[in-house]
């Protein structure tokens, strides 16, 4: 399947790869598959009044993303719509009132209020775009090139410019997405759901929502959300026990359809504000 071949590979190298500079820096490299392909980028956890947020200023708004995306050649106009349809009714089935705390994304991340402040997602991002590179040569390259990105105002950013090779981009297990296989394994049903798989789709769609300001994917994926239950439902079906037994319950009582048609959507958001470069 797509996306599987580059993912060994990279658990594989992972095992001799020197992790320090990682380490040093508080920064990890992130390698994620959508349906364009396999890009490489970067991924920090700051405070949230530490750096700006990415400025979307220009950016189409988040309900209107669609229409520039290419996320299956088969889709038509009318699909997209349901899509967007269906989406939103996935959102409004949440707690309405997690949609407020999305108000927030507007503004730079130092303006937030002092009591708001917390550890957030920060990733190698430019004007509202996630900058996917697709080899780990190229994103060493522009790391070491001094061209303009959000994560310039870490205080390790020097430090990392300085030192980046190749070599030290592999991704750790868990920071390794398969977004791509997410919406086909849904469709299978119940019996087929691969839950690490959709585990850590949930983890990455909550970060690169926050991270790239979309709203509509902080919402959909907020607790209480549909799809946040069926995170929650993974997790315990995942754990063993009584807590495998009502978490295999919950999962029975999503639709596949409804999960499936959910994350495609998201996907289908996320893939058009990426930036991919050679």
């Amino acid at each position: 399947m797509a996306g599987t071949e580059p993912h060994e590979e990279s658990e594989v190298r992972t095992e001799s790869t020197d992790r320090s500079l990682w380490t040093s820096t508080k920064v990890s490299p992130v390698e994620i598959a959508l349906p364009a392909g396999v890009g490489y980028t970067l991924r920090a956890y700051r405070l949230s009044n530490e750096l700006h947020a990415t400025d979307v200023e220009g950016r189409e708004e988040d309900e209107d993303l669609f229409a520039g995306r290419a996320v299956g050649a088969e889709e038509d106009d009318d699909e997209v719509v349901i899509l967007d349809e269906e989406f939103a009714a996935l959102a409004a089935e949440g707690d309405e009132g997690e949609a407020t705390t999305t108000t927030g994304e507007d503004k730079p991340a130092d303006e937030d209020d002092a009591g708001l402040v917390e550890e957030v997602p920060f990733f190698l991002t430019h004007r509202g775009k996630l900058l996917l590179f697709k080899s780990p040569e190229s994103l060493a390259a522009f790391v070491r090139s001094g061209a303009p990105h959000d994560l310039s105002e870490l205080d390790t950013w020097s430090e990392l410019a300085e030192k980046i090779q190749p070599a030290d981009i592999v991704a750790d297990p868990e920071d390794l997405y398969e977004l791509d296989l997410v919406v086909e394994n849904l469709r299978g049903g119940h019996d087929t759901w691969d839950m690490p798989l959709i585990i850590r789709a949930g983890e990455a769609a909550r970060d690169l929502g926050h991270a790239l300001r979309l709203p509509a994917i902080v919402t959909a994926m907020s607790p209480g959300s549909p799809l946040d239950d069926l995170d929650e439902a993974m997790r315990a079906a995942s754990e063993g026990g009584m807590k495998a037994f009502f978490g295999n319950r919950r999962m029975r009582k999503i639709g596949a359809q409804q999960a499936s048609l959910g994350w495609r959507t998201i996907i289908g958001k996320i893939s058009a504000v990426v930036d991919w470069r050679d």
